[in-house]
Protein backbone atom coordinates (compact mmCIF):
# COMPACT_ATOMS: atom_id res chain seq x y z
CA UNK A 1 0.00 0.00 0.00
CA UNK A 2 1.44 3.31 -0.80
CA UNK A 3 2.43 5.50 1.49
CA UNK A 4 -0.17 8.85 1.18
CA UNK A 5 2.60 11.49 1.61
CA UNK A 6 4.60 10.36 -1.51
CA UNK A 7 1.29 10.44 -3.42
CA UNK A 8 1.12 14.37 -3.12
CA UNK A 9 4.06 16.88 -3.79
CA UNK A 10 5.92 18.05 -1.10
CA UNK A 11 5.85 21.85 0.05
CA UNK A 12 8.97 24.03 1.43
CA UNK A 13 9.21 24.65 4.91
CA UNK A 14 7.87 28.11 3.91
CA UNK A 15 4.53 27.02 1.64
CA UNK A 16 3.77 24.88 5.00
CA UNK A 17 3.98 27.09 6.99
CA UNK A 18 1.98 29.57 4.58
CA UNK A 19 -0.72 26.86 4.72
CA UNK A 20 -1.31 26.77 8.11
CA UNK A 21 -1.30 30.72 8.63
CA UNK A 22 -3.65 31.17 6.20
CA UNK A 23 -5.82 28.43 6.98
CA UNK A 24 -9.89 29.54 6.77
CA UNK A 25 -10.81 27.39 9.01
CA UNK A 26 -8.90 26.44 12.12
CA UNK A 27 -9.58 23.46 14.60
CA UNK A 28 -11.76 25.08 17.98
CA UNK A 29 -8.86 23.53 19.92
CA UNK A 30 -6.52 25.74 18.04
CA UNK A 31 -8.10 28.87 18.71
CA UNK A 32 -8.59 28.21 21.96
CA UNK A 33 -5.32 27.35 23.28
CA UNK A 34 -4.67 31.15 20.23
CA UNK A 35 -1.93 29.06 18.71
CA UNK A 36 0.00 30.13 15.95
CA UNK A 37 2.82 28.23 13.90
CA UNK A 38 5.91 29.90 14.02
CA UNK A 39 8.44 27.86 12.10
CA UNK A 40 8.36 24.52 10.39
CA UNK A 41 11.62 22.17 9.72
CA UNK A 42 10.38 18.93 7.76
CA UNK A 43 13.69 17.99 6.90
CA UNK A 44 14.03 17.22 11.22
CA UNK A 45 10.76 16.96 11.94
CA UNK A 46 10.22 19.36 14.03
CA UNK A 47 8.12 22.62 14.78
CA UNK A 48 8.11 25.85 17.03
CA UNK A 49 4.14 27.64 17.80
CA UNK A 50 2.82 30.18 19.69
CA UNK A 51 0.31 30.40 22.17
CA UNK A 52 -2.00 33.31 23.80
CA UNK A 53 -3.23 32.05 27.14
CA UNK A 54 -6.05 33.97 28.93
CA UNK A 55 -6.80 34.14 32.45
CA UNK A 56 -9.70 31.56 31.95
CA UNK A 57 -7.20 29.14 31.75
CA UNK A 58 -5.81 30.01 35.56
CA UNK A 59 -5.63 27.87 38.41
CA UNK A 60 -6.96 29.39 41.97
CA UNK A 61 -3.47 30.80 42.07
CA UNK A 62 -2.87 32.63 38.81
CA UNK A 63 -0.98 29.90 37.19
CA UNK A 64 -2.25 28.33 34.20
CA UNK A 65 -3.99 24.92 34.92
CA UNK A 66 -2.09 21.82 33.80
CA UNK A 67 -4.32 20.12 32.15
CA UNK A 68 -4.02 23.20 29.75
CA UNK A 69 -0.39 23.00 29.60
CA UNK A 70 -0.41 19.50 28.28
CA UNK A 71 -2.98 20.49 25.66
CA UNK A 72 -0.38 22.99 24.25
CA UNK A 73 1.95 20.59 24.30
CA UNK A 74 0.13 17.55 22.84
CA UNK A 75 -1.61 20.48 20.03
CA UNK A 76 2.26 21.14 19.15
CA UNK A 77 3.19 17.14 18.74
CA UNK A 78 0.01 16.60 17.07
CA UNK A 79 1.06 19.47 14.26
CA UNK A 80 4.21 18.44 13.41
CA UNK A 81 3.14 15.06 12.86
CA UNK A 82 0.48 16.22 10.58
CA UNK A 83 3.03 17.99 8.54
CA UNK A 84 5.49 15.52 8.88
CA UNK A 85 2.58 13.13 7.05
CA UNK A 86 2.50 16.05 4.55
CA UNK A 87 -0.72 16.42 5.65
CA UNK A 88 -2.34 13.47 4.46
CA UNK A 89 -2.64 11.78 7.78
CA UNK A 90 -3.84 12.85 11.30
CA UNK A 91 -2.24 11.77 15.05
CA UNK A 92 -4.51 10.62 17.25
CA UNK A 93 -2.41 9.90 20.65
CA UNK A 94 -1.93 7.30 22.09
CA UNK A 95 -0.63 8.08 25.21
CA UNK A 96 0.96 11.16 26.79
CA UNK A 97 3.54 12.27 29.46
CA UNK A 98 3.83 15.24 30.86
CA UNK A 99 6.31 16.84 33.47
CA UNK A 100 5.92 20.43 35.09
CA UNK A 101 8.77 21.95 35.48
CA UNK A 102 7.01 25.79 36.43
CA UNK A 103 4.13 27.84 36.66
CA UNK A 104 2.89 29.71 33.62
CA UNK A 105 1.32 32.63 33.77
CA UNK A 106 -1.47 34.12 31.50
CA UNK A 107 -0.11 35.34 28.09
CA UNK A 108 2.20 34.50 25.82
CA UNK A 109 4.26 30.73 25.71
CA UNK A 110 5.76 29.10 22.73
CA UNK A 111 6.34 25.43 22.12
CA UNK A 112 8.81 23.54 20.31
CA UNK A 113 7.77 19.80 19.19
CA UNK A 114 9.65 17.27 17.18
CA UNK A 115 9.34 13.65 15.86
CA UNK A 116 11.59 11.18 17.77
CA UNK A 117 10.72 8.57 15.40
CA UNK A 118 8.02 7.87 13.17
CA UNK A 119 7.04 4.51 11.18
CA UNK A 120 3.55 3.68 9.10
CA UNK A 121 1.46 2.79 12.23
CA UNK A 122 3.17 4.75 15.20
CA UNK A 123 4.80 8.13 16.06
CA UNK A 124 6.83 8.91 19.20
CA UNK A 125 7.43 12.90 19.69
CA UNK A 126 8.33 15.47 22.07
CA UNK A 127 7.80 18.37 23.37
CA UNK A 128 8.74 21.75 25.46
CA UNK A 129 6.56 24.52 26.67
CA UNK A 130 8.56 27.73 27.20
CA UNK A 131 7.27 30.70 29.41
CA UNK A 132 8.19 34.41 28.03
CA UNK A 133 11.53 34.36 29.58
CA UNK A 134 12.48 31.15 27.87
CA UNK A 135 12.12 28.96 30.89
CA UNK A 136 11.20 25.28 30.07
CA UNK A 137 7.62 25.58 31.91
CA UNK A 138 6.71 21.78 31.17
CA UNK A 139 8.03 18.63 28.82
CA UNK A 140 5.62 16.31 27.58
CA UNK A 141 6.28 13.13 25.34
CA UNK A 142 3.75 10.87 23.91
CA UNK A 143 2.91 8.35 21.24
CA UNK A 144 0.35 8.86 18.28
CA UNK A 145 -0.79 6.35 15.86
CA UNK A 146 -1.13 8.34 12.31
CA UNK A 147 -4.44 7.64 10.54
CA UNK A 148 -5.31 8.83 7.26
CA UNK A 149 -7.14 12.46 6.77
CA UNK A 150 -10.72 12.24 6.87
CA UNK A 151 -12.48 15.76 6.75
CA UNK A 152 -16.07 15.97 8.29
Amino acid sequence: MADPADEKPRLSDAEMLAKFKNAKKRPACSETLGMELMSVDQENMSLRMSFNIGEQFSNPTGAIQGGFLTAMLDEAMSVCCIIASNVTMTAPTLELKTSYFRPLFPGHAEAEARILRRGKSIAFMEAELFDPEGRVVAKASATAAPKPFKRL
